[in-house]
């Protein structure tokens, strides 16, 4: 088990993944293991409480870029080697529109394969964190990105949302998807899956990808009998 190393969220927030990363690796190397944290977040509050709440847990605030991860991209150049994020759903990203593309020239290398429809930038977080995985380290990057269905779901063959899917996949970068019960957040019912991605898949992954139902065995039964 890697003992160091860099975890990145790409759209932290207050930074509560990237702490709550930390301390389960804590968990289970017995306190042994130590992480850079490296975040980026576009909002302005919770920017500032998260380089705060660094500051209080003696990680390095430099590390939490301020700014849109899709139109200004932080940490240029860096990989890292582990990555997880709940990207905003059904958001927008036409204000990061000319920085990442010119009519059809995609002019961001994050993005080269396409880009979904402005409406929704859910899956250019994704490729975002594909793009960043260690390419010449033995063990490689692992992401865990939660989603909702359109991430799985929307868009042409052909189309940026296919393309970036296919891409993952023809990379055999997808190690697991798992669908997670309803109301996991708050003031939402709707269905969120998490994708489970690395570039180093044991021997016995390889070419293959699971799909696990996070849902309670009871809701399970209920179903099997309507």
């Amino acid at each position: 088990k890697p003992t160091k190393g860099r975890v990145y969220d790409p759209a932290c927030g207050s930074g509560g993944m990237l702490t709550e990363a930390e301390h389960f690796a804590l968990e289970i190397t017995n306190h042994t293991s130590k992480f850079r944290l490296y975040g980026q977040e576009v909002n302005p509050e919770t920017y500032a409480i998260c380089t705060s709440d660094m500051l209080i847990k003696d990680e390095d605030p430099q590390n939490i870029a301020y700014g849109s991860t899709l139109g200004n991209d932080g940490f240029s150049g860096k990989e890292f080697d582990f990555m997880l994020s709940n990207p905003p759903y059904g958001k927008s990203w036409k204000i990061d529109q000319d920085a990442i593309q010119d009519g059809n020239k995609i002019l961001d290398p994050r993005f080269a394969v396409g880009t979904p429809r402005s409406s929704d930038g859910q899956l250019l977080f994704l490729a975002n964190m594909a793009y960043k995985m260690k390419k010449n380290s033995e063990l490689g990057s692992r992401i865990a990105s939660v989603h909702n269905g359109s991430a799985l779901f929307t868009g042409d063959a052909g189309g940026g949302e296919s393309n970036i899917r296919k891409w993952i996949l023809e990379n055999d970068w997808l190690e697991c998807i798992i669908g997670l019960p309803k109301n996991m957040f708050y003031n939402t019912g709707i269905t969120t899956y998490i994708f489970i991605l690395s570039n180093r898949k044991d021997e016995n992954r390889k070419g293959k990808t699971a799909g696990q139902d996070g849902r309670p065995a009871e809701a399970l039964r209920k179903k099997g009998r309507r």
